[in-house]
């Protein structure tokens, strides 16, 4: 009976940790608002072309060149009557660095890639899935809305020549 009890409490914490591995979190949202989304005018899988920079522009880490502005609109969405509504854009970068920048899949060295609001180009925006960027406004009584975002060459150290490619998913947060 002691062996039984015995093998019986050691594999208690294994099937609970084996468990909690295998769980599947869903996350969902219900809004009274939904709107059509679309990058540069583009509906699905937008493509943004940074120009061609020299190596010499990305000589030393944390400088940056290339800024190019992309705009995200929103059509299609019900119009309010009693006021603006703000709408947070969400970046998660698909290959994200440990100094949450995108990082490159091209092979282009020490180069990756920086998201920022135009305004401010100094300032990254959040490409973890955290923090929305804010922006975006449906004005009263408007059912389209847009902001211009930008993209940017990030230098990690001295870049070496080759290609740049990086991708961010993302969504749009009705406030």
């Amino acid at each position: 009976m002691k062996k039984i009890l015995l093998a019986t409490l050691v594999c208690l914490p294994i099937t609970g940790f084996a468990a909690s591995e295998n769980t599947i979190q869903f996350q969902g949202e219900v809004t009274d608002q939904t709107c059509s989304v679309a990058i540069n005018g583009m509906e699905a899988n937008p493509t943004i072309l940074l120009p061609t920079v020299p190596a010499s522009a990305l000589d030393a880490s944390a400088k940056v060149a290339g800024l190019t502005p992309f705009t995200i609109s929103l059509t299609g969405c019900t119009a309010s009557a009693t006021g603006d509504q703000n709408v947070d854009t969400v970046f998660v970068a698909n290959n994200l660095t440990a100094d949450g920048r995108i990082g490159n899949t091209g092979d282009a060295e020490n180069v990756t890639l920086q998201l920022v609001d135009p305004a401010a180009p100094t300032t990254a925006l959040d490409v973890t899935g955290t923090t929305g960027a804010p922006g975006l406004v449906i004005k009263k009584d408007a059912e389209t809305a847009s902001y211009d975002f930008g993209v940017q060459y990030y230098a990690e150290g001295a870049a070496k020549a080759g290609s740049v490619l990086g991708s961010v998913q993302y969504a749009v947060s009705y406030k």
